[in-house]
């Protein structure tokens, strides 16, 4: 009897030991899926910017060019591995080339008045709402995967299995403060 209570005691730890792992496996899964969902809308956001570099080029060529330069030698690719920080440094890449942007469609106002440049920036801003929101669920699944591996016992289970903490996306304050881009 007592061989057969021992047994199910390790069945029971084994099954829970499972259970758990599996269960910090698909928060990590969610977590690594809301950064990918920030690269797919920042690969959108590129290609709007890049949209709008050509259309300043007929009013500023050699700022435009050297604007398309510093973007595509500073530009990376976020995956469902990237950190936090190369997050936060492709925000900074695009919030910096928007500014310079902007400052080009304030010398001319033929260009801000353009049509097709309206459109592009429209097509920036609402990519940068769904970036906002992505980044939201981002943090959001990088909370209960960080509270689940804080709380005992499955921290540790989240220690055996190799399952580390993950960095939230933080507020850009600048971005609070920005000024419309139209």
């Amino acid at each position: 009897m007592p061989y057969v209570i021992a047994i199910a005691v390790v069945v029971i730890i084994v099954i829970w030991l499972i259970s758990t792992q599996r269960r910090l496996a698909a928060m990590d899964e969610n977590v690594n899926n809301a950064m990918s969902q920030i690269g797919v809308q920042l690969q959108s956001r590129f290609d709007a910017l890049t949209s709008l570099l050509e259309l300043t080029k007929g009013y500023n060529a050699h700022e435009s060019e050297t604007l398309a330069e510093v973007v595509r030698a500073r530009r990376s690719v976020i995956t469902g591995t990237s950190s936090a920080g190369d997050v936060d440094a492709q925000e900074n890449l695009i919030t910096e080339a928007m500014g310079k942007i902007n400052a080009i469609a304030e010398q001319y106002p033929d260009l801000k008045a353009n049509t097709n440049y309206n459109k592009t920036m429209d097509s920036v801003n609402s990519y940068e709402q769904s970036v906002r929101a992505s980044r939201l669920i981002y943090n959001d699944s990088v909370t209960k995967l960080n509270r689940s591996l804080r709380m005992f016992p499955t921290s540790l289970v989240g220690g055996m299995f190799g399952f580390k903490p993950r960095e939230y996306l933080a507020a850009d304050q600048s971005k609070a403060d920005m000024p419309s881009m139209k």
